[in-house]
């Protein structure tokens, strides 16, 4: 079982502390229905050594380490690699150096700069693994809870928590749809990669400022096309062999669509074409990646004679 009495306790006295009290109930439903492979995902949770980290670091990389043998860390690896395939990362734990899909690392160094963390509560929408997580209490945020339904990445997250349980990051196996309406408790919410999956963007974009008080801010990062303020992108069928992405639009129009749907301050602070450098497979991710989806003779293409991903940062205020 996973308690969330510490998040309870941390909630209380705050706009969320209403719905924090239902959350240990939804948690234990969820995890009653669970997933196949659950069970599995836990035994490679059950086998990670018990360690103390000595030194920790989150605020330039995530890396925990204390001294231990090789013996120990080979445990450790083969603990973790029992929760493969990793895609956000990377992960440097005792040694261990877990080289995920994506160098989240790089995109983080783009995001970052431009945001003030600082004693924030914080939403991380679709938050993955929950790696920019630890990056968000490295930037001095006060608690960052994710939402994410994916069961691996849920089990990903358990595994570095498991290492940092006194810190304020918790993972919740939620959609955006399981958070009530009108939640309005959260000084920061992001939402990465995830617009592009909405079959109604803007929807998403109102349910993510319903999230935010008064004065917060969304950060949003989403994959984009070059163009003005009516130029948007609705593949055919697939999107770099992904079936689930239905717009991408220009930042001109992601502006639009952000001012439209309420947001103040709307101002684009990143644009960035993803290289295969940042996403491709490694021995932690063996599958297919961005290189597989790209025009062989021409990377500014993707194998379905589209624009290659670029991606955009978007950041605007709840009035």
């Amino acid at each position: 079982m996973i308690d969330l009495a510490p998040l309870a306790r941390r909630l209380a006295g705050s706009p969320l502390a209403e719905w924090a009290k239902g959350l240990q109930a939804q948690l234990d439903t969820k995890l009653a229905k669970g997933h196949g492979d659950l069970a599995r995902w836990r035994s490679a949770l059950e086998a990670l050594p018990a360690l103390q980290p000595e030194r920790v670091d989150l605020l330039d990389s995530f890396t925990l380490d204390t001294d231990c043998d090789d013996a120990t860390r080979a445990q450790v690896h083969q603990a973790l690699m029992g929760l493969s395939p990793w895609r956000k990362g990377p992960f440097n734990v005792f040694g261990v150096h877990v080289d995920t899909e994506w160098r989240s690392d790089w995109k983080w160094s783009r995001v970052a700069p431009h945001l003030d963390l600082q004693g924030k509560r914080v939403l991380d929408v679709g938050c993955g693994n929950g790696y920019y997580q630890w990056r968000m209490l490295g930037a001095g945020a006060e608690s960052v809870i994710g939402i994410d339904p994916n069961w691996l990445f849920f089990c990903q997250f358990q595994a570095m928590q498991r290492y940092l349980p006194q810190l304020p990051a918790w993972h919740l196996p939620f959609a955006l749809e399981d958070l009530p309406e009108r939640l309005e408790g959260f000084d920061t919410v992001f939402s990465m990669g995830v617009l592009y999956h909405r079959k109604s963007p803007i929807d998403h974009l109102l349910a993510l400022k319903d999230c935010l008080v008064r004065g917060g801010e969304l950060v949003l990062e989403t994959l984009v096309v070059p163009g003005d303020e009516r130029q948007v992108l609705v593949p055919e069928d697939r999107y770099a062999q992904m079936r689930n992405v239905w717009f991408l639009p220009s930042v001109a129009a992601l502006e639009l669509w952000m001012r439209r749907a309420g947001f103040s301050d709307v101002r684009c602070v990143d644009v960035s074409t993803t290289s295969i450098q940042e996403q491709r497979s490694t021995e932690w991710m063996r599958y297919q990646s961005l290189e597989h989806f790209l025009d062989p003779e021409d990377h500014s293409r993707t194998v379905e004679g589209l624009p290659a991903p670029m991606r955009a940062v978007i950041l605007g205020r709840k009035p």
